[in-house]
């Protein structure tokens, strides 16, 4: 497997395969209604029709790679300036020493600071959705676990594979549970404590698979400050201004709808004046952005070129074809099966719809309708959405920043599917437990 195809390949592949599939897949539409006061627009159950149309040509897959990097372009930014933000900060000693402060604590207790990270991580997908800031986050994480003796594979689990986790069984996910809720016209945040219980028996499973793998993968411990230096009143300010600036991000993201761009300049500010208080000065600070920047750039195109794939569906009209022929099967099944073939078939459309929030969109007014018609309440509806989805941003190769991760701690693909399937399995056969019970007790 040592030429197993790296992560740009495998996306372009993906990408390739989508342009054929338009010349296979009939194309098929559903009518579509656009709320003038929001803007957003919504799927009419029940109106998907055959079409006629054009077929993609040559230039028009050559046209997507620009068109898709250009249509994600906020969120590159993103990545590239909360890279340069987290170089200077790290180039200004302050990150290195504070982990190894928190590493000094934590000796002999390396469970303890596996669960921590895990729980922050989890938390964090849950409030906010977070995935892609992991990006710029890697190469620091992967340094702080090695020092305490776990391997990259731990680094990426305990950090992104947290945030997706808890994103998944959240019970206040806004970028998922809220916005199916609210295309299924349920209350927002109804139905929390159920989830609540289903993400902590999630987040135990995980903790406990995450702590068995890194006490029998141990690798050598690596100091992350080999000179020992204590951290100076400078660091510690720098470090309580990453903090700070995290928690403006967080209530952002939660209270004043923030997007992409009011984070990249929140982590903007913060990389400049890190750098002027760590003593890099001016020429110093902008070269250093420059460079953290840099860094960036294979995760960056990476995202970018990952949003070409539902681009192509669209535009070569069989993405409702794909919708249509994924979830009209399911209407003859009894309750419980039809639940479960909801969850198996979002799990299945994440491949192409790599945006569990797009997805929410054109699915759940689809599915409401449906659900209705076999018996199946909304919030399970909701519920076979979520778990089949989110989850399955553990594997699926169009998710750029999994991809990007993946880059970054230079690990193959297939290696990472053979570190993830028994979890994935887990939580999958968790998510279905949970759906049934939902069915059989009218949840």
């Amino acid at each position: 497997m040592k030429r197993f195809p790296n992560a740009i390949v495998i996306i372009l592949g993906v990408i390739v395969l989508s342009w054929v599939l338009t010349f296979i897949v009939p194309r098929g539409s559903y009518d579509r209604l656009t709320n003038p006061d929001t803007g957003q627009t919504t799927v009419i159950s029940g109106s998907y029709q055959l079409i006629e149309g054009e077929s993609l040509g040559f230039f028009d897959l050559i046209m997507a790679i620009p068109e898709g990097l250009i249509s994600r372009a906020s969120l590159i930014f993103l990545i590239f300036l909360l890279g340069g933000s987290f170089y200077i900060i790290e180039k200004t000693g302050a990150l290195g020493q504070g982990l190894q402060w928190v590493v000094d604590i934590l000796q002999k207790h390396e469970g303890i600071a596996l669960t921590v990270i895990s729980l922050l991580f989890a938390a964090a997908g849950a409030t906010i959705g977070l995935q892609e800031e992991i990006i710029a986050m890697a190469p620091i994480l992967i340094l702080f676990c090695r020092s305490l003796g776990f391997n990259v594979y731990v680094a990426v689990a305990s950090s992104y594979g947290s945030a997706v986790m808890g994103a998944a069984f959240s019970p206040m996910n806004p970028f998922a549970v809220v916005l199916a809720q609210k295309e299924a016209n349920l209350s927002l945040m109804s139905g929390s404590s159920y989830r609540l219980l289903f993400f902590g028996l999630a987040f135990a499973l995980w903790v406990w698979y995450l702590i068995r793998y890194a006490k029998k993968n141990r690798v050598e411990r690596e100091p992350m400050n080999p000179n020992r230096q204590e951290p100076s009143w400078r660091n510690f300010a720098i470090l309580g201004m990453l903090c700070l600036t995290f928690g403006i991000v967080t209530y952002g993201l939660v209270s004043l709808d923030w997007g992409f761009n009011e984070i990249s300049a929140c982590f903007f500010l913060l990389g400049l004046v890190a750098g002027l208080l760590g003593n890099l000065g001016i020429n110093g600070t902008g070269l250093t952005y420059i460079e953290g920047m840099k860094e960036m750039t294979f995760a960056a195109m990476i995202m970018g070129l990952a949003s070409c794939i539902p681009l192509l569906l669209k535009e070569g009209m069989i993405m409702d074809t794909i919708i249509h022929g994924l979830f009209t099967p399911i209407e003859e099944l009894p309750a419980s099966l039809s639940a479960l073939g909801m969850m198996a078939s979002q799990a299945l459309l994440h491949f192409p719809v790599s945006s569990y929030s797009a997805q929410a969109i054109l699915t759940m007014p689809i599915l409401t309708p449906l659900s209705d018609l076999v018996g199946i309440s909304r919030q399970v509806c909701v519920l076979a959405y979520q778990y089949g989805a989110v989850n399955m941003d553990f594997i699926v190769p169009t998710n750029g920043a999994l991809m990007a991760i993946l880059a970054i701690a230079e690990i193959p693909y297939h290696k990472w599917i053979r570190f993830i399937w028994r979890p994935l399995v887990l939580f999958f056969s968790l998510a279905a437990i949970a759906i049934v019970t939902g069915v059989l007790t009218g949840f």
